[in-house]
């Protein structure tokens, strides 16, 4: 039996081989949302399949498939019921195998661990306490919800209309260009160059107006929130052993338009004197002297709630998530000294404001990691109410 055929009757039992898979209809992310229950050859309750209704540390956000009919608290109500009446009711030692890991938008505050127990998550996971009323539920999960990614109703209309097979996205992905006819291909497509090298290749050298969401880094749902339309052609800049799985990754969140990849990378962009855009670099150490002697535009592009929690007291708060709307945040003629927590973000944004005119940028190497364990001046904790 195919799973495609197991998704219509709650508490339906099919064979698998030596194990049974039950359907556990679970509505609350969406109505259709539907967990498997994987009960072994001694008729033993193993595992749980729990898509987007159980995440390790979260559950499923409610406010994706809101309708004239239903709010998002309405969905929060159904999810409490599910997670009390299908999920908490099944031992402590069921293993929980979650649809999405960290830095999926479809949760809050999803945890790094892949597989998790139910027990651990009645420990562990704020939505599941035991004492937990259904109006603090509905409250806590619909709280501080961000806005869904851009590409999330365009892949809505690709799971209900269909898409292309995975061989043929990868075998039109894989057309390989050398660096002139990738030049011209860029040029008369409009396609957007994307670079996933690691950030420090890509401020050593780089092609003019790309783009970098590095593959190492939380690729797919910064693709997803940057680039938003799926219909948007792409070329490659990577190494030839991140090609398939760049291709593959891009087409998990519904970007099958991959028209090509630059043939040799960008050392055979470099070989063929082609022109090269650089970002300029300053470390933790030399940033924090310099900020000590004068006034500098300080850009931070963590998330709001990082940002509140600690940052540097001069640097102004501007998101990647919303960095299209804070593009009049940054100078044109001071210099704009931008970090992130690491390095990897801010990189993000720096070919973003590059592509769009801002040159004026220096990155700061580790990000607010590295600045903390420098003098610089960093914020206690800022109540939101005051920013």
């Amino acid at each position: 039996t195919s799973f495609d055929s197991i998704t219509a009757v709650d508490n339906q039992e099919f064979k698998l081989g030596d194990v049974t898979i039950k359907v556990l209809h679970t509505p609350g992310h969406t109505m259709e949302s539907t967990c498997y229950l994987l009960i072994d050859e001694s008729g033993k309750e193993h595992s749980l399949f729990s898509g987007d209704t159980l995440f390790l540390g979260d559950v499923g956000r409610p406010d994706l498939a809101v309708k004239s009919d239903l709010t998002a608290e309405d969905l929060a109500g159904h999810l409490f019921d599910s997670l009390r009446t299908k999920i908490m009711t099944l031992a402590d030692d069921v293993i929980v195998y979650p649809g999405h890991g960290a830095g999926s938008a479809c949760g809050k505050n999803i945890s790094i661990d892949l597989v998790g127990s139910i027990g651990n998550q009645k420990e562990n996971n704020y939505a599941l306490r035991s004492d937990m009323t259904k109006e603090e539920f509905v409250k806590e999960v619909t709280e501080g919800i961000l806005p869904p990614p851009a590409y999330f109703p365009l892949n809505v209309g690709l799971n209900r209309d269909g898409y292309k097979d995975a061989d043929k996205v990868l075998s039109e992905g894989k057309n390989p260009l050398k660096p002139t006819e990738f030049e011209i291909t860029a040029e008369n497509t409009e396609a957007i160059i994307l670079d996933v090298r690691h950030q420090d290749e890509f401020a050593k050298g780089h092609i003019p107006n790309s783009i970098f969401i590095g593959i190492n880094g939380g690729f797919a749902p910064w693709v997803g929130a940057l680039i938003k339309d799926v219909n948007q052609a792409i070329l490659l800049v990577c190494h030839d052993d991140q090609l398939d799985e760049t291709i593959k990754r891009l087409s998990r969140v519904g970007f099958d338009t991959v028209i090509g990849y630059l043939e040799g990378g960008f050392s055979a962009w470099k070989s063929e004197n082609k022109e090269v855009a650089t970002v300029e670099t300053i470390s933790s150490d030399d940033f924090s002297t310099l900020l000590a002697k004068e006034d500098l535009h300080v850009m931070d592009v963590r998330k709001e709630s990082e940002y509140i929690s600690e940052h540097v007291i001069s640097a102004k708060n501007t998101p990647l998530d919303y960095l299209n709307q804070f593009m009049g945040e940054f100078s044109k003629e001071k210099t704009n000294y931008v970090h992130c927590a690491g390095g990897y973000r801010s990189m993000i944004a720096n070919s973003i404001l590059k592509a769009r005119g801002i040159h004026n940028l220096v990155d700061v190497q580790g990000g607010f990691g590295a600045i903390k364990t420098t003098t610089a001046p960093v914020s206690e904790f800022v109540c939101p109410s005051t920013l």
